[in-house]
This record gives structure tokens, C-alpha cells and sequence, in this order.
């Protein structure tokens, strides 16, 4: 058995058209006739299940928590990781050069690959059959993004800095405004390695240090 149909049998979808999933998998430095359309499709179909998948499972978060989280969902080093589930990275097709470079195990061609294969099972079925094939791919993901919600973005943003051997982020009082029944904290946090402050109000500290962390964290995800 190949190994592009091994993968088929990982993602358990068969295509009926496999000049789609050629294409899927046949990078840049091959040749015109590569996968860049399809990263291109794949991307937005993605985005767009990920999107619905968090909005139907946490009815009650706000649209900065949903997007902080589908930042991390769909990020390069997440789709990465699914790629090499998928043992994506043995099927891949290459010019030579990117190949003795070892660009098949780089995590952005190995990202851009699955979107192009996503793209390449919607085009070779339909919605409801691709979101099948997500389903499967992304449950564990998402069975721990359940867990992370719990935790709150300041206990995620300290982790996250944690596992990339950086600094904790610094929080301070930027300003505060209002009357004494009714006052607005102004709070910044600041990260290493980052050339801004992440400001954000709220009606005490704690919340507007939760608030901060969530920006701070939702822009070192998308970046």
C-alpha cells in the first residue's frame, strides 16, 4: 500500500478524484501545477468550521475568547502537528533542493499541505463530508481546548510563555477613572519579545487584567 493511501486510510476518506489529492500534495518547487489553490480554499474552510465548531460549543464566550481560540486551533504549529498524524510529511511531493533542505518536515509547508488536502476532499465531495473528516481530525484538539476554557487567558498566557522558555508577563496600572461605586481600571500587560503593550479596561483589575491577557494572548497565537 502507498503512502498517500495510507493517509487515505488515517483520514478515512477515499477520493474519488485523486489527481486532487496529487495536486494536494505536490509543493511549489515542483512545478506550476501545485497545492498553493487549494492551501488557499483550505485555509478558508477551515477557518469556517473551526469558527462554527467553537461558536456551537461555547454559547455562553465572547467573541475575543472565540477568536483568541480558534487563533490557536488553526495556527501554523497546530496544523503542523496534525500533518505528522496524518504522517503527511512521507507523502509529500518536491523539488529536489526543498526536499535535501528538509522541507517536508517544516512545519509551514506541512500546514499549507493539510489546508490544501482539506481544500482538495471538499472539492472532491461536499461540506457535510469534509466536516466529517474534521471532526475526526480535530476531537482531540478541541477535547483540549474544552480544558483550557476552564483555566482563564492568564493561567493560558503564562503557559504558553512557560513552554516557549520566556519570561512572565508583567501587569501594571496604567489608569484609573470613575466614581468609586462605579470605577474603570485601565491595565497593561507586557510581554517579552513583543515591541507593544497590551492594554484593556474593566470594571476592576482582575477583569481588566483578564482582558489584557486575552489580548496578549490571542496576538502571540496569530503570530
Amino acid at each position: 500500500m502507498s503512502d498517500a493511501e495510507q493517509m487515505q486510510d488515517r483520514l478515512e476518506y477515499r477520493f474519488t478524484d485523486t489527481g486532487l489529492l496529487e495536486q494536494a500534495l505536490t509543493h511549489r518547487s515542483l512545478g506550476p501545477h501545485n497545492n498553493e489553490r487549494l492551501e488557499y480554499l483550505g485555509d478558508s474552510l477551515l477557518n469556517m468550521y473551526v469558527a462554527e465548531k467553537l461558536y456551537r460549543q461555547f454559547p455562553d464566550l465572547r467573541e475575543g475568547d472565540l477568536t483568541g481560540m480558534r487563533a490557536g486551533l488553526v495556527c501554523r504549529e497546530s496544523l503542523a502537528a496534525l500533518a505528522r498524524s496524518l504522517n503527511l510529511h512521507m507523502c509529500l511531493r518536491m523539488g529536489k533542493g526543498e526536499f535535501t533542505m528538509g522541507g517536508q518536515h517544516r512545519d509551514s509547508i506541512l500546514s499549507n499541505a493539510l489546508e490544501s488536502v482539506v481544500g482538495a476532499i471538499y472539492l472532491d465531495s461536499d461540506q457535510p463530508r469534509t466536516w466529517q473528516v474534521l471532526d475526526r481530525l480535530f476531537d482531540g484538539p478541541f477535547k483540549g481546548i474544552s480544558t483550557c476554557v476552564r483555566k482563564g487567558p492568564k493561567s493560558l498566557l503564562q503557559e504558553f510563555l512557560q513552554k516557549s522558555g520566556r519570561p512572565l508577563p508583567k501587569y501594571r496600572l496604567v489608569g484609573q477613572a470613575g466614581k468609586s461605586h462605579d470605577p474603570e481600571f485601565t491595565i497593561g500587560c507586557s510581554v517579552t519579545g513583543c515591541d507593544r503593550e497590551f492594554l484593556a479596561r474593566g470594571a476592576s483589575r482582575k477583569q481588566a487584567e483578564y482582558r489584557a491577557a486575552e489580548k496578549a494572548l490571542e496576538y502571540l497565537l496569530k503570530s
